[in-house]
């Protein structure tokens, strides 16, 4: 199971751009910034604390070293081939945003078919967290932290936010059907 967020340019699959690509599995971490090529939303750059000025992309900022978008979707590549095959892929609001967006970018750089090749899958926190805790008055990943493990974080950073993913998931015991169900 690998947990992924990403921080992109705004909310609209369709057009926006990832800048923050995150993931954990265990102890094994991975993390990267994109220059991105539109500009960030005024909403996103509020959510995120992203800016681009003097050609930098910025957090809080403070300048962040960034990789080109093809070079990062290699890089993260590389580290689900890393693990053991096959991974589920594993983000709160995956169907919604995270699958589409990083769908759209695998095929802007041609990596589709190296993707394909991995049997990934995706499983939706999302969903799950309605399926299994129908009560809950926010499913906000920030909101469930808070509920699950009485805790906040720094959200909104990709690298954090699959971090607190994950200790999150670890209190669950979701059975088969009601993964499978979440999971495409």
């Amino acid at each position: 199971m690998v947990f992924f967020d990403l921080e992109a340019t705004g909310l609209e699959t369709w057009r926006c751009e990832i800048i923050q690509l995150a993931a954990i599995s265990g102890e094994r971490t991975f993390n990267v910034y994109m220059m991105p090529e539109i500009a960030i939303d005024r909403g996103a750059a509020e959510v995120t604390g992203f800016s681009v000025r003097d050609g930098e992309l910025l957090l809080q900022g403070t300048a962040v070293p960034t990789v080109t978008l093809t070079e990062a979707l290699t890089s993260f590549l590389d580290f689900l081939q890393s693990l053991e095959q096959p991974v589920l892929l594993t983000a709160h609001g995956a169907r919604r945003f995270d699958k589409p967006v990083l769908d759209r970018a695998l095929l802007k750089c041609s990596l589709t078919r190296q993707f394909q090749q991995l049997g990934s899958r995706y499983l939706d926190t999302f969903l799950l967290s309605k399926a299994l805790y129908p009560r809950i008055r926010s499913y906000s990943q920030v909101n469930l932290v808070r509920h699950f493990l009485g805790k906040t974080y720094n959200a909104h950073n990709a690298l954090e936010d699959v971090r607190a993913l994950q200790e999150l998931y670890s209190c669950w015991d979701p059975s088969e059907k009601t993964l499978n169900r979440c999971t495409s």
